[in-house]
């Protein structure tokens, strides 16, 4: 059962990760753009993408003094912790997203989605198990193996793959990022100590330092004939699917389930799908349409019993069940 005592309300944390999960999709359109108009790497996109993604955070933090904190939260905490749970979840964000890129380049993109995103669930629901307490129970068992499924069908069901043995074991070392980086959130958030908005800012930091040196190996400063757009591209990437997508993830990781979040989140590759027929001119196969419906009823499953139980513990407490 969630333990929500960030004064975030559970229901408010699902519309949260829906639109993150969403928001990350359209990542990938924009990554395939930067890579079109410009020599730009991997490693230096990502970084950029944080840096700049700190900025408008920051700025952000700056401007509206919001902090993701309820006002009957714990006290703040201690510099030391604040700085300790910085470099934890940003040292998971920089193995999460560079050790995806390098799955991506050693094996493919859709093999290393399929076992970086169906992994994480896995790695999640198991280490909630032990270190949490949360159990899914049948019912959540049985829409983790649905979206698992989904998964499978709409990154693999429209052509070829090819299997590289180290490209799977690097897409398993991001999936271990990204699981260690969501129940360390899971777990900062039960005590009421978490500060969403800072965390994020703190993890942006951290991310940006770990991959200054490989990103200033691969080439900081991208040639490009359209300067300009690619101006708006690392913008757009800095904004939506990067400040704003991980500050909403970050504060609804913190009050939601682990295991729920992590099959929220595949709506990721759902957002990508649907972008790349809706606006990239790829055609919609029986594949692409299975795995989509598959994905979106497992979340739609799994979001209503994590607010169905968050609502029963309320009443169970005599609380204003709030949304």
């Amino acid at each position: 059962m969630s333990n929500n005592v960030s004064g975030l309300p559970v229901g408010r944390g699902l519309i949260y990760l829906v639109v993150a999960g969403a928001a990350w999709g359209t990542a990938g359109a924009a990554a395939s753009l930067v890579y079109r108009t410009s020599d730009m790497g991997p490693v230096s996109l990502s970084f950029w993408r944080c840096a700049a993604g700190l900025a408008v955070l920051y700025a952000a933090r700056l401007l509206t003094g919001w902090s993701g904190r309820s006002r009957a939260a714990a006290a703040p905490l201690p510099l030391g912790r604040r700085v300790g749970r910085a470099a934890a979840t940003g040292i998971g964000l920089a193995v999460f997203q560079t050790a995806y890129f390098a799955a991506v380049s050693a094996t493919g993109l859709a093999v290393a989605t399929v076992v970086t995103l169906g992994a994480g669930p896995v790695l999640i629901a198991l280490g909630a198990r032990v270190t949490l307490g949360e159990r899914l129970g049948r019912g959540g068992l049985a829409s983790v193996a649905g979206a698992l499924t989904g998964l499978v069908v709409l990154v693999l069901g429209g052509g070829d793959a090819t299997v590289d043995p180290m490209g799977v074991l690097l897409a398993l070392l991001s999936a271990a990022g990204y699981s260690a980086m969501t129940l360390l959130t899971r777990w900062w958030g039960r005590d009421g100590g978490a500060d969403s908005s800072g965390a994020t800012v703190g993890a942006f930091a951290v991310t940006s330092l770990v991959l200054l040196p490989f990103a200033a190996a691969e080439g900081l400063v991208p040639h490009t004939d359209v300067p300009g757009a690619l101006l708006l591209l690392l913008a757009y990437v800095a904004t939506v699917p990067t400040a704003l997508a991980y500050g909403l993830y970050f504060a609804g990781a913190a009050v939601v389930r682990s295991a729920t979040v992590s099959v929220i989140m595949l709506l990721e590759p759902v957002s990508a799908a649907v972008l790349a027929v809706a606006l990239l001119g790829e055609r919609l196969t029986a594949a692409t349409l299975a795995g989509t419906l598959l994905m979106l009823g497992s979340v739609a499953g799994l979001a209503a019993a994590e607010a169905r139980d968050a609502r029963a513990a309320r009443r169970a407490r005599g609380d204003v069940v709030a949304v």
